[in-house]
């Protein structure tokens, strides 16, 4: 009985021993998730960001890395990264690389968020100054409050995480910009590094503070990154939430519905116009768009089709096209040259939607003009020949086919040609003469 106690005990023991040493070599290879946050922050960055973080919680990976390359984006997602990075278990290192790369404005507020701030030579940062979200000029009263509230923010961010405070708000307050060298001296930065892999065999070993004050020291040795990709939808979403494909959209939607309300039943156009009309309009809840812009557009359509029924020498062209030209630069008018419409998308978008509009036009006008050929329209104008003397009925052969006939003078002979006035029934009113 005693030695099956001890041989239960040791199996047991050796269950136990094996359990950990798989659970430790699953530990050692765990992986460290790399996010990419290139281009505008928007809704669709900052959901993909969130998420990476999220499964990053979940999976109890060592650190994240987000690698940023960004001119800056929206407030509202800037916010919605920094307040899950400060709140979640892993550990963030923003890195701003490669060489080359900027994290100006909102991507500058991200990285002084984080528990780790890393650039690679040659990088960039800064810039922070908000503008309007349309890029208009704020008025002096607004500008400072937005400003101060900005400072706040990124202070508060800041001091907690040991940063020079004073220096990061000179970025809103003054619009500077740092080096990654100006950025290191002046205690905004952590680490300048020339990539990723330099970044984590760095940090191993090293202690950091978290946001709540916890001290966490990064065991990174032999740990290897996976690159965080967007899913089918994040990057579907991503590619509509770009300001050339919103004036695509909106192009595609006007040429669409058009084209289905002056060809009715062809199906094809009518949805192909209402799904770039959705589309659309959810690009608008990610980029910020001015409506007078889009107002332009419809103007520029408007005068497309004017120029069909007007006689104006082509004047009405040009000005729809200047409309529509003028339109797309306002679409998205920001400051940031990412969020504006390039004029390589805009001039031959403007001048095939001119083209095509003024044709499609023409051609519905020509239809109606011309004349039926088919049913009781169609037999007006019509010549035949009597068949019988009309007085003032009888019989004429129209087209092949016998038809019963009132002369509109009273009397036609028989043999005469007859030219349709009118159609009543299967009566035809005919006067002599072709």
């Amino acid at each position: 009985m005693i030695r099956l106690h001890l041989l239960v005990f040791l199996r047991t023991r050796a269950l136990f021993a094996a359990v950990a040493a798989l659970l430790a070599g699953s530990r050692a290879t765990a992986e460290i998730p790399v996010v990419e946050l290139d281009g505008v922050v928007h809704a669709v960055t900052a959901g993909h960001v969130v998420a990476a973080i999220e499964a990053a919680d979940t999976a109890g990976a060592p650190l994240l890395v987000l690698r940023l390359d960004t001119p800056g984006g929206l407030d509202t997602s800037m916010r919605q990264i920094i307040d899950k990075m400060l709140n979640c278990k892993t550990p963030i290192a923003v890195f701003v690389g490669p060489s080359g790369a900027r994290a100006a404005s909102a991507g500058f507020l991200i990285t002084i968020a984080a528990d780790v701030a890393a650039m690679a030579p040659g990088t960039n940062t800064g810039a922070a100054t908000p503008v309007s979200g349309m890029g208009g000029e704020m008025d002096k009263v607004m500008q400072r409050k937005v400003n101060q509230d900005a400072a706040a923010y990124l202070r508060s961010k800041a001091a907690r995480r040991g940063r020079n405070a004073e220096l990061a708000e000179r970025a809103i307050l003054k619009g500077q910009s740092f080096t990654e060298k100006e950025a290191l001296d002046g205690k905004l930065i952590d680490l300048v590094v020339k990539d990723v892999d330099e970044l984590i065999a760095t940090l191993d070993g090293r202690e950091v503070t978290r946001f709540d004050g916890t001290k966490v020291t990064l065991r990174l040795a032999g740990e290897k990154t996976a690159l965080v990709r967007m899913n089918w939808r994040q990057a579907v979403l991503s590619t509509i939430a770009r300001p050339e494909i919103l004036f695509l959209l909106l192009l595609g939607a006007l040429a669409g519905l058009g084209t289905e309300i002056s060809h009715p039943g062809l199906l094809f156009p009518g949805i192909v116009g209402t799904v770039c009309l959705i589309l659309f309009l959810f690009a608008t809840q990610i980029i910020p768009v001015n409506w007078a812009g889009v107002l332009l557009i419809l103007l520029a359509v408007g005068l497309f089709v004017a120029e069909v029924k007007v006689t104006s020498y082509g004047l009405l062209t040009v000005g729809g096209i200047a409309a529509m030209i003028l339109g797309a630069m306002m679409l998205v008018d920001a400051k940031v040259p990412e969020m504006r419409i390039s004029p390589w998308t805009l001039v031959p978008a403007a001048l095939a939607m001119a083209a095509g509009t003024i044709l499609l036009v023409r051609l519905v006008f020509e239809a109606q003009r011309r004349k039926a050929t088919t049913g009781e329209a169609g037999m007006v104008g019509q010549v035949g020949v009597a068949d019988t003397d009309l007085s003032p009925e009888g019989w004429v052969r129209v087209a092949g086919e016998l038809w019963r006939a009132v002369a509109e003078d009273g009397y036609a002979p028989a043999g005469s040609r007859l030219t349709v006035k009118s159609v009543e029934g299967l009566t035809l009113t005919v006067r002599k003469g072709a």
